[in-house]
């Protein structure tokens, strides 16, 4: 017993998932002795040198995302093999995705009314300039720009700037044309889908480095911000912060266990290493090849994966979207501005359709609480008030994006039937011949 145990702990701490948590530890650590014995100067320094190592990693991701989402994409349309399936499949995932937006949304209002973290709290020192990054990134949340967003004038711009939605609709569009020319064009489907598993393979190189990048990230992190006095002085709005997403994350497990029913826990188990490196990097982004390789293996099929992932980092951002009544309500109370249930059931649909527009945009949350706040009369420098902390919320919200994303993807996959998902488990899961 006491061999197996230890060779258990051994396995655990050699994969990824461990190496993660230990780098995570070790950057921590790090930063907070850095952050008490130099200079602010030298720690200011010291954090953007260090960040380097997050940015490298993330970069490496980045690259492999666009030829990532295209290839998987059309090829797994072209397996799909109609219009009327992918419409069928597409009309589940935008019900289950709107749905959860739509839950995530409620339980931010429910717990920032309940707990009322802003009412009374008086911050001394906050820096209104920090937040002027976002609130200038706020003038190109209209319709207008929605729409432009939503449609690429070019697919090597969309390429270029890793638009994932952009990539989305062109690559429909090609899957579809290549679908309905039947076996014609099964040299390049062929061809796309090899040039899909070289560059999944890709992924194994690139994952290597991912506790160094989260090493990066944390350590730069701590070393310019005093975690002790953050979380004091935002103890009911981190706290109550983690109460909501604790709640989401009750929830969608339990969603999940009622579809999945015990092969829950292992999309759990397969999911832990990608959401620590979320968790780790605060960017959901980082871990889409790495996401697509475990739901694969957990026995979801390619077509169902290569379509619902993409389509979920635009739509399906749960904790993103708990965040956003959370704080744009929170400002409102440190304000004192009054917001009845009407007003603030209107905000949580607005904020609903605004924040399908903008993914890929950095520090996109943000982005969408402070122009939510310009239309709500709410002061749009509050931003600066929740700067500070929001890289630790980011952390944890950027982990629920990749839960749900995973459940969405599993879920639907079910749907579709167990010819689109393994649940005994097996290893046959290769697509359907073109």
């Amino acid at each position: 017993m006491n061999n197996k145990t230890e060779i258990k702990k051994t396995s655990f701490f050699r994969g990824l998932t461990g190496q993660i948590l230990i780098a995570m530890f070790l950057g921590a650590t790090l930063g907070i002795i850095l952050h008490n014995s130099i200079s602010h100067e030298a720690s200011m320094e010291f954090s953007n040198k260090i960040k380097m190592l997050a940015t490298i990693f993330i970069r490496l991701v980045q690259m492999i995302i666009s030829p990532l989402v295209f290839t998987t994409l059309v090829v797994g349309i072209a397996k799909l093999g109609d219009i009327k399936t992918v419409g069928r499949i597409g009309g589940k995932a935008l019900a289950w995705f709107f749905t959860a937006s739509f839950i995530s949304l409620l339980i931010g209002l429910f717990y920032i009314n309940v707990l009322e973290p802003g009412v009374g709290l008086k911050l001394d020192h906050v820096d209104m300039s920090a937040a002027t990054e976002v609130t200038a990134k706020t003038k190109s949340l209209s319709f207008e720009n929605f729409i432009e967003h939503i449609v690429p004038k070019s697919i090597f711009d969309a390429m270029a700037t890793n638009e994932i939605l952009q990539i989305v609709i062109f690559s429909i569009f090609f899957g579809l044309a290549a679908a309905s020319l039947g076996s014609s064009v099964k040299p390049v489907i062929n061809a796309l889908d090899k040039m899909s598993h070289i560059v999944l393979k890709m992924v194994n190189y690139v994952m290597n480095f991912a506790p160094i990048g989260v090493f990066g990230a944390i350590a730069g992190v701590f070393a310019v911000r005093d975690a002790e006095e953050l979380l004091i002085t935002y103890f009911k709005f981190f706290g109550s912060f983690l109460i909501g997403i604790s709640t989401l994350w009750v929830v969608l497990i339990i969603v999940g266990y009622i579809f999945l029913k015990g092969r829950m826990t292992e999309l759990l188990r397969r999911i832990m290493g990608p959401v620590a490196i979320a968790f780790g990097t605060t960017s959901s982004e980082a871990v889409f090849p790495k996401l697509t390789e475990e739901l694969e293996e957990f026995g979801v099929k390619d077509k169902i994966v290569s379509f619902m992932l993409p389509l979920g980092y635009s739509f399906n951002l749960d904790g993103s979207m708990m965040y956003m009544t959370f704080a744009s309500i929170f400002i409102a109370q440190f304000y004192g501005v009054h917001l009845d249930i009407g007003t603030q059931m209107v905000m949580l649909l607005v904020l609903m359709l605004t924040s399908k527009g903008i993914a890929g945009v950095p520090r996109a949350s943000l982005v969408v609480v402070a122009a939510t706040c310009g239309m709500f009369k709410i002061p749009i420098e509050g931003i600066a008030i929740i700067l500070p902390i929001d890289h630790f919320c980011d952390m944890f919200r950027s982990a629920t994006n990749v839960l749900g994303n995973a459940l969405a993807t599993s879920v639907v996959g079910k749907w579709e039937g167990d010819k689109e998902i393994n649940f005994d488990g097996g290893d046959n899961i290769t697509g359907v011949d073109i």
